[in-house]
């Protein structure tokens, strides 16, 4: 009996979406992505029918291909946008302001200066100077303020404290857009991406809605909306609940606070709605072993952290890995194909891969449609950014 994870990719795929992309994939020279957008709108219609009373403010940063967000402003789609860049993307395809919020905490005032000319009205900030910036340069505006959260032990890939401030400056922020003739409209947060533990949500929406009920006491404050961010899981090699199960634990936290009259709520799913969808191809260039020895397998490939897989940092994501080799699995090291000595995926994580593997063999890396072409590097060492092609 093996130690190690069997790869089924009917765990993952249908046969006949999986045979229709392996059939293009196998015509093109990896390395390369391939993303389904049938299963992009699956996974958007599935949010939608599992979250009824909520909008959906697609994260830009998983994949701003035009062909995804073409097909999720069609849909009605809302769009969070971190930059000046994301928010020419989805303008460029026709989608009006009143459908996108600057979510980035941290932006250059010339850019906030340039939302509000075309139309942007509401802006995240979880600082002071921020705020009085965003009072100066989109005054008016309606002003959501995030705060920290726990769940970085289950979050596969944690958000640290890099966003969001404490409960009490929260607190002080929102009265303060309000003397500064902003609208406080409301109060968001994160509880970390490819969140497990679905009880985050409980902790992070008795925090605000405490927020809500001292604003309005104290100052008459009263706030519309509660953004809750992503966190929702893709499928990986660990299993998650599925996000039915997400949706009814956290509308039960939501009505136990909140009554059954509860704000408005947003959510800004990136990596739920994309990473199933795409399967990353790459070519195994190398095999070898560090002594004569060693027990383990080095599989050099030809994709690797800088060219999309990142999210393999500190092993944290670990993508399901399918070959087409039937062999019993055997211990490998995987790494990439670059001068870098960082650039190995798994070492720690006791990944097996079958013992038949050869080179020139193709690796299928499921659910790799978010954060692998926006993540891969420009030209280090000469490999271009990944290819990517949607279906």
């Amino acid at each position: 009996m093996s130690q190690f994870h069997a790869i089924n990719v009917a765990d993952y795929y249908d046969t006949e979406t999986f045979s229709k992309i392996k059939a293009f994939a196998d015509t093109k020279p990896t390395p390369f992505v391939v993303i389904d957008t049938n299963i992009i709108a699956k996974q958007y219609n599935d949010m939608v029918e599992s979250f009824p009373y909520a909008d959906v403010f697609y994260a830009v940063k998983a994949n701003p291909a035009k062909e995804i967000l073409s097909l999720l402003r069609d849909k009605g789609a809302n769009f969070d946008i971190a930059s000046i860049y994301e928010l020419n993307m989805v303008m460029e395809l026709g989608v009006t302001p009143d459908r996108i919020s600057y979510g980035n905490t941290i932006k250059k005032r010339q850019d906030v200066r340039e939302f509000y000319q075309r139309g942007v009205r509401m802006f995240a900030s979880d600082s002071e100077p921020d705020l009085r910036m965003i009072a100066e340069e989109a005054p008016g505006s309606r002003v959501y303020v995030r705060i920290l959260t726990e769940g970085t032990e289950t979050a596969d890939w944690p958000l640290s404290r890099k966003f969001g401030c404490q409960n009490e400056m929260a607190y002080e922020l929102l009265v303060l857009a309000r003397d500064l003739g902003l609208q406080p409209y409301g109060i968001s947060f994160h509880v970390g991406s490819q969140q497990r533990d679905i009880g985050a949500w409980d902790a992070a929406i008795g925090k605000v809605s405490v927020l809500f009920q001292r604003l309005k006491e104290d100052h008459g404050i009263e706030l519309q909306m509660v953004n809750m961010g992503g966190g929702f899981p893709a499928n990986y090699i660990d299993k998650t609940n599925t996000l039915g199960m997400y949706a009814e634990q956290i509308t039960y936290f939501l009505k136990e606070d909140f009554g059954d009259n509860f704000p408005r709520i947003i959510l800004e799913p990136g990596r739920s709605l994309i990473s199933n969808a795409g399967i990353l191809v790459s070519e195994v260039v190398l095999i070898s072993r560090k002594s004569h020895t060693a027990l383990e397998r080095w599989v050099f490939t030809d994709v690797g952290k800088f060219s999309g897989l990142i999210e393999t940092m500190d092993e944290a994501i670990k993508f399901p890995i399918y070959t087409e080799a039937k062999g019993p699995l055997e211990r490998c090291v995987i790494a990439g194909p670059t001068c870098d000595s960082a650039d190995i995926m798994y070492e720690q994580y006791a990944y097996g891969l079958p013992g038949d593997l050869a080179i020139g063999d193709r690796m299928y890396w499921l659910t790799t449609g978010a954060y692998t072409t926006t993540y891969s590097a420009v030209c280090f060492n000469g490999f271009p950014p990944l290819q990517a092609y949607y279906l």
